[in-house]
């Protein structure tokens, strides 16, 4: 690579890192004339890079945001980085478009150095995760993006939406956050077909349009929060309500967020939730390693007494 190629590379990755450098600060870096940045900057431009110069005391060079990205200049390190983390979006479902994820871990790939690559490869095939991998949840990227933007905005749009039944409805969302939650995006805010706080899955909305200014959230309000009460609170066919003998901060470390709500009481903390089935609530509060009163239904409370005389049964058979 000539003298001159390497100074403009070089000359990229500056701007990259730093927008609004400026024309002496470059001559410095690179140990070049003026005249010759000026020279490389047009090199950039007739390569489709765009560059924009602001004169004046703070003044500087920088690149422009444009459809086209400029190539990027990464070390080996962010390399892995960006290739790593794109294998973690896949496996956990924090994708929004699959097709795009795989294309642009094989361009990374394709200019890594052969033995650079060869170890990304090597971590690739033995990477395992805890976490079962997510399919079929990822939403369409435009829709994820646009509903980011109204929220961040404060736009109402409106959606077309596929419920779980596949009927199709529109609505008029003022959206007041996204969530990531156990491998689906979840969209939360004001509907106004119902006049009241709703969720709706990411990866069911079908179309997005802004219709005009809407209104903020509500003071504190928690979009992740909203998603994982919402979970909690679905109709399964048993409401369970338990005391956890320990203080609410500890109960909050050992509950899941998704299993129901907890709050102060007088004897330690008050478990509420919904339950489909009492034997694997049962698991689950005796999984918790805390005194516990069961206090409604009497039958979760016999299936306590019935897991615990098991276990005492097969410790005895040991």
């Amino acid at each position: 690579m000539t003298s001159s190629a390497s100074r403009v590379l070089a000359l990229l990755e500056l701007l990259q890192a730093r927008p609004g450098i400026t024309g002496p600060e470059l001559a410095q870096r690179l140990d070049v004339d003026a005249r010759t940045v000026r020279r490389h900057v047009r090199t950039l431009e007739e390569l489709g890079v765009p560059v924009v110069a602001s004169r004046g005391r703070y003044g500087g060079y920088r690149l422009l945001p444009g459809y086209r990205l400029p190539p990027l200049m990464l070390s080996g390190d962010e390399a892995v980085a960006v290739v790593l983390g794109l294998l973690a979006a896949e496996r956990t479902g924090l994708h929004a478009a699959a097709p795009a994820v795989a294309s642009a871990r094989a361009k990374i790939g394709r200019v890594l150095p052969e033995t650079l690559r060869d170890r990304v490869d090597a971590v690739a095939e033995v990477l395992g995760f805890t976490a079962t991998a997510y399919d079929g949840a990822a939403p369409d990227a435009a829709v994820l993006l646009a509903l980011g933007t109204a929220a961040r905005d404060v736009e109402r749009v409106r959606i077309a939406y596929r419920s779980w039944r596949g009927d199709a409805t529109q609505r008029e969302l003022d959206p007041w956050g996204l969530t990531f939650h156990a491998g689906r995006w979840y969209v939360s805010g004001h509907d106004h077909a119902r006049d009241a706080v709703r969720t709706f899955r990411v990866d069911r909305v079908l179309q997005v349009e802004a219709v005009g200014p809407g209104t903020p959230a509500p003071a504190g309000f928690d979009a992740a929060e909203q998603v994982v009460t919402g979970i909690a609170a679905v109709g399964w066919a048993h409401e369970v309500e338990v005391v956890l003998h320990v203080p609410l901060d500890r109960a909050r470390q050992l509950v899941p967020r998704t299993a129901g709500t907890l709050a102060a009481h007088p004897s330690g903390s008050l478990f509420r939730g919904r339950v489909e089935h009492l034997d694997g609530a049962a698991r689950m509060l005796a999984g918790l390693g805390v005194g516990l009163t069961v206090v409604a239904p009497d039958a979760l409370r016999d299936e306590v007494r019935a897991l615990a005389q098991r276990l005492l049964r097969d410790m005895g058979a040991t």
